[in-house]
């Protein structure tokens, strides 16, 4: 190994620390939802949504996985202090992709649960400038969701 103060040992540290942050990339892992009744919120992910409830580590009646593909997962969260309300707004919002958008649609009618487009028109679907078709639901806690068939 060369001595920290020959320039060779710079040049290979200078190396080593470019080829590891070159070679490896922050990727996401999960992402969380703040639940006020996770029941109920589990219910409209699994039975609307139709996400899958995967194994969670807490066992404590306050948390709930889902696999979202990709060996991504989403996280409901309900806390043990009083539910504070969120600011919410459409531009954050949660993005699934579907199959099928038209069977998604009937689905929604089933539950009752309405959907807008991008820009608060009530039943109406959106579609982006590359064609994907879209449209917005509210989650029990009242956060938005976007749903495209750009599956």
């Amino acid at each position: 190994m060369p001595q920290k103060s020959n320039p060779t040992y710079f040049i290979i540290l200078a190396f080593t620390l470019f080829s590891m942050n070159a070679f490896s990339q922050t990727k996401i892992n999960h992402f969380a939802v703040y639940a006020k009744d996770l029941k109920e919120s589990s219910q409209f992910y699994e039975e609307v949504v139709g996400l899958t409830p995967i194994d969670e580590p807490f066992k404590d009646g306050l948390h709930a996985w889902y696999a979202i593909g990709y060996g991504l997962s989403m996280h409901l969260i309900e806390r043990e202090k009083p539910w504070k309300e969120p600011v919410i707004d459409k531009t954050n919002h949660l993005c699934f992709s579907v199959e099928n958008l038209e069977e998604f649609i009937e689905k929604l009618a089933r539950y009752n649960i309405p959907f807008e487009d991008a820009v608060d028109n009530k039943g109406k679907i959106n579609i982006r400038p590359d064609g994907i078709r879209q449209i917005y639901i509210q989650d029990p806690n009242g956060y938005w969701i976007e749903i495209n068939d750009e599956y």
